[in-house]
């Protein structure tokens, strides 16, 4: 009888937790007592860790320590080609009136949990509310986007994964531009790409990244790379699936990344400010080199007044001191 009844209210918790937002405060606070356990079964990797980098050789360190020197002069060479390409961007984003960020404010996560649910494919990060981590928020490592955080405690969050398949995310050949839905299949190893028309180009190999049109994901990352198209000329679309660039299920360190998370009309608006701001810096910037090259003269100030009304208006002259004004006026010509 007691067994039974057990049951039955666990079967009405899950019931209510998953129809009904009652329990989230709950689950909360119960993430927040847990953290300690996280932490607790964490303890011996992390110790084994602290042990086997202490006695490492020292061979190994030196011969690291050169191959990270070299990686780092190539990293700084591309990064210098990097920069101007920055630069460059910035200056056409200027042109265009668009204030979208080119670099995102990223922050590390660690791995600590993962959903024992074999039908859900979400994670757990060290990372919560405290550490500035917001619902939706992007989720990615080394090698392209892993998903979205989609709920928040104190100091961990849950994320859920591409592949989840409720999980659907907007993405765009990067060969061609050609826009599709990316949509989580269960597979950790398996993406599919809805609605393709069987006659649009796409073919396997190819890259998909991010497009940006879901306003939750920023646009330029990697996602997918098409492993199988399937043409059926009996059906209007095709079959397109594809393997995720990011390592859903090896990764242990990703990247939390905080976006611009200004509305359109706010961007809009902003670099409309910063346009009249640089209009009204070029406007007045010729100005200076004027007073500056007046200024190599005994009299900066006095040749730079009455260079200006010089061919309009003769009654400036004698407002002027007669002895001072007099040549200054025909030594100004003689420069040009």
């Amino acid at each position: 009888m007691r067994l039974l009844v057990l049951v039955v209210l666990s079967v009405a918790l899950m019931v209510v937790d998953a129809r009904f937002a009652v329990l989230k405060p709950v689950r909360s606070q119960m993430g927040l007592v847990l953290m300690e356990s996280y932490w607790i079964t964490d303890l011996p990797q992390r110790l084994w860790q602290g042990v086997a980098g202490q006695f490492g050789s020292r061979n190994e360190l030196i011969a690291e320590n050169e191959k990270l020197k070299t990686e780092a002069l190539l990293l700084q060479g591309r990064l210098q080609k990097l920069a101007a390409l920055t630069e460059q961007n910035v200056r056409l984003r200027e042109l265009l009136n668009s204030s979208a960020l080119v670099n995102e404010k990223v922050e590390v996560a660690e791995l600590i949990g993962v959903d024992p649910n074999p039908f859900t494919h979400r994670i757990m990060i060290n990372k919560g509310e405290r550490d500035g981590v917001f619902l939706g928020q992007p989720v990615l490592d080394a090698r392209g986007l892993m998903g979205q955080v989609v709920e928040l405690m104190p100091y961990t969050s849950r994320v859920l994964l591409l592949t989840d398949t409720t999980h659907s995310i907007p993405v765009q050949v990067n060969r061609n531009g050609l826009r599709a839905i990316a949509s989580g299949t269960g597979n950790p190893e398996r993406l599919e790409l809805r609605h393709v028309a069987d006659t649009a180009d796409i073919k396997e190999g190819d890259l998909l990244v991010s497009s940006g049109m879901g306003q939750r994901f920023p646009a330029g990352y990697p996602v997918a790379t098409v492993n199988e198209v399937i043409h059926d000329s009996g059906q209007p679309f095709a079959i397109v699936r594809a393997i995720p660039t990011a390592a859903l299920n090896r990764s242990r360190y990703m990247l939390l990344v905080f976006s611009d998370r200004r509305t359109p009309e706010q961007r809009a608006t902003d670099a409309a400010v910063a346009q009249e701001e640089a209009d009204r810096k070029g406007a007045t910037s010729p100005a200076q080199p004027a007073t500056e090259t007046g200024a190599s003269g005994a009299t900066a100030p006095a040749a730079a007044v009455p260079a200006a009304p010089a061919a309009t208006a003769p009654a400036a002259v004698p407002e002027a001191p007669a002895p001072a004004a007099a040549p200054a006026t025909p030594t100004q010509p003689r420069r040009q």
